[in-house]
């Protein structure tokens, strides 16, 4: 091994150690192969379901490794951490299952059902700050207070070995694998994944895909350090993280291949996938990797490949909205602004036209007042169901046809 190798923060000798810590107390995940994603994507598809995992998703790796390594003094003492969501219920789990005290700092929007999974793990929660690194700060400063120990929830060696034993499961689940595709967020999985795999079999390619809203490992990579970006909005917010890893970035740096990103609506669609054809539930950050091969944004081709879906933890309501917007960006939800005239029996042939062209419609809104309408006219917003973007072009066409003024609504 080269020098800048022997300077890593971790080596596959962690990982292994790793994993014989972790041994009987994290689930060993199904890694499935699916015809159907194969098909889609042009790869050979294998999904490793850590959504499985007792509290959700693969962090519960990370941070029962961490916790394992505690002394018997720092054990007494307790553990904290900041997060707003499965890093919490991960530490929260594994550290009550051992008698030991968590404290769970997470900012004061956190979502109630995310404050209640981690309560029930028997964690501690203290609600603090605006924003996680308003949390992050609290929770360094009540560790210095308490003196207890911080588990962080990327950029600690420890973790990452704790994440990469994901890796030594993949290897042996799929037969001669030669690509992984897995979420960035802060660095902490990837690194960990990379570390075992590269070490181990150089050969196999690794892919970190980031959402485009936040591409701050991308970034860093390019620049050769960490940046900080602005604060932005996801639904992937299990890899929403403004910085990366300062322990991260030089494993990164070395042992990953190629860093692509996905936006929202690919994202969005990549979970209705899951959910429609594997039956299988996804969070944002969870599908972020499926959506990278759907769209083509790697740069593989046809190789034996596997998909980590990192997590599952998402809430019902933001699920309804993740569907719906799943269902546009995949033409199977419209809604059309269409002029006709203010006549008796006008709404009629309009919705005569739709039913021939089997489009059901599911909600509308008529206005007379407003959209520039000609007196005399109306408008009416339509949306309907389709069966994708190929009906909705026949049906497009149809009413050019009959001379209706017609427009989309995004």
């Amino acid at each position: 091994m080269s020098n800048s190798t022997n300077n890593l923060p971790i080596r596959l000798a962690d990982v292994e150690d790793a994993r014989e810590r972790l041994r009987g107390a994290i689930y060993y995940s199904p890694c499935a192969y699916s015809q159907t994603l194969s098909d889609l994507t042009g790869q050979e598809i294998f999904l490793k379901l850590e959504n499985l995992q007792m509290t959700g998703s693969f962090k519960e790796r990370g941070a029962l490794n961490r916790i394992a390594m505690l002394t018997p003094e720092q054990a007494s003492r307790g553990v904290v951490a900041a997060s707003a969501g499965n890093h919490a219920q991960g530490v929260a789990y594994h550290a009550t299952k051992r008698g030991i005290r968590a404290l769970i700092v997470m900012p004061l929007a956190t979502p109630l059902v995310k404050v209640t999974a981690t309560r029930g793990f028997g964690a501690e929660v203290v609600l603090h700050g605006a924003n996680y690194d308003e949390a992050y700060e609290e929770a360094r400063r009540l560790c210095a207070a308490e003196e207890m120990t911080f588990i962080h929830p990327f950029d600690d060696p420890i973790v990452m070995a704790g994440q990469g034993t994901i890796a030594l499961e993949m290897m042996e689940q799929i037969p001669e694998l030669e690509a992984v595709v897995i979420p960035i967020g802060g660095g902490g999985l990837i690194g960990g994944i990379a570390t075992a795999i590269k070490e181990s079999r150089p050969e196999i390619r690794v892919v970190g895909v980031q959402t485009s809203r936040l591409p701050s490992m991308l970034m860093a990579k390019e620049a050769g350090h960490p940046v900080t970006i602005e604060p932005a909005t996801t639904i992937a917010d299990g890899i929403a993280v403004r910085r990366s890893g300062e322990v991260t970035l030089p494993v990164i740096s070395k042992y990953v291949d190629e860093i692509v990103t996905v936006d929202e609506d690919e994202i969005a669609s990549a979970i209705l996938v899951l959910l429609e054809r594997e039956k299988t539930l996804a969070e944002g950050a969870g599908a972020v990797a499926l959506a990278a091969l759907l769209q083509k944004r790697t740069g593989l081709k046809g190789a034996r490949t596997g998909v980590l879906m990192s997590g599952g933890n998402i809430d019902v309501t933001l699920l309804s909205r993740i569907i719906e917007r799943g269902l546009v960006q995949d033409g199977r939800l419209i809604r059309l602004r269409i002029h006709l005239l203010d006549k008796p029996g006008a709404l009629a042939e309009l919705t005569r036209l739709i039913a021939n062209h089997r489009a059901n419609i599911v909600d509308t809104l008529h206005n007379r007042a407003y959209y520039g309408v000609n007196l005399g006219d109306t408008v009416i917003d339509i949306t309907m169901e389709t069966r994708g973007p190929q009906q909705v072009a026949e049906l497009l066409a149809a009413l050019t046809a009959e001379g209706y003024k017609h427009s989309r609504v995004i």
